[in-house]
């Protein structure tokens, strides 16, 4: 059964890789059969799209598949929303700003549950990422569900991260810049036709400066109208520039040992819940003497 699953995901078949992609987000018997089966492909391009609620992210996804269609591109879209806290479901469900995309035949748009992952993604997506680079796509677009400075995860994860902002950004800037600033390889400053727009772009720089030295160049800022389609042309070739970059295979070898730790600690992991913890603290919690880091080492 696994094997003609595959076969089909391989032929392109947008069903059957829907099924897989199910499969393993539940860890249905034998979902790790079908992953172990998969050929290694480092050429698809990865772009994560990051940033606060509100700033038009899932408008920006909308623009740039646009554009990679006209490029007769087969892309895949994976937009991770928060969880149903009754069912662990994609709360928000597939965008209905990308509606237009849901029947094109080059486009597989996929909603995602972060399933309380804190990072701004879900549990699987590596795996899912790579079931999808598996069925013939050039291009994945990760659209993270919005959660500030923890959402740091992306940069493990994608070729190019898209940082997206607004010029009314300015406060939370500062609260992130520790954190979800410094993963950007582009800025986009998007709903630049409202006011205030060149002056947050300015103090934008201003405040990078300092972080450029962590980065092999300057990274690009650029400005967007995503609900008119402006900019995205030239966010399309930093995008572009930056996944060919010299540095790439480097990178590269950088995000398959990220993504093999991630899946190491998962594995690690694998039987300890929160449900189990609780009740095993209930009963050593009430005994004297209770020391957290010694009952951590003993689990």
């Amino acid at each position: 059964m696994h094997e003609e699953l595959i076969q089909q995901i391989k032929s392109g078949d947008t069903r059957s890789l829907a099924r897989a992609i199910s499969f393993v987000e539940n860890e249905q018997e034998g979902y790790e059969d079908i992953l172990r089966s998969l050929a290694g492909n480092y050429s698809v391009n990865i772009i994560g799209i990051t940033g606060p609620p509100g700033a038009g992210k899932s408008t920006l996804t909308d623009a740039l598949i646009g554009e990679l269609t006209r490029e007769n591109k087969k892309i895949g879209v994976l937009c991770v929303d928060p969880s149903s806290p009754f069912n662990l479901g994609a709360l928000l469900g597939d965008r209905i700003r990308m509606s237009e995309w849901y029947t094109h035949p080059n486009v597989f748009i996929r909603s995602l549950a972060t399933r309380g992952s804190v990072g701004g993604l879900s549990p699987k997506i590596i795996e899912i990422t790579d079931l999808i680079k598996s069925a013939g796509f050039n291009t994945i677009i990760i659209e993270t569900v919005g959660v500030g400075q923890s959402e740091i995860e992306i940069a493990g994860l994608a070729d190019t991260t898209v940082v997206v902002i607004v010029p009314e950004s300015g406060d939370e800037v500062q609260t992130m810049k520790a954190g979800l600033m410094e993963i950007a390889d582009v800025f986009v400053i998007n709903k630049s036709d409202r006011p205030g727009a060149e002056l947050f772009e300015k103090n934008l720089r201003m405040m990078l400066a300092p972080a450029f030295h962590n980065h092999a160049q300057e990274v690009p800022i650029v400005k967007t109208i995503a609900t008119e389609k402006k900019g995205i042309k030239e966010l399309m070739e930093i995008i572009k520039n930056h996944s060919s970059g010299e540095m790439q295979e480097e990178r590269n070898l950088s995000l398959v040992t990220e993504k093999a730790w991630q899946l190491v600690i998962q594995k690690r992991m694998k039987g300890v819940s929160k449900t189990t913890l609780q009740e095993m603290i209930r009963t050593e919690y009430k005994k004297p003497g209770f020391n957290l880091y010694s009952f951590v080492q003993t689990v």
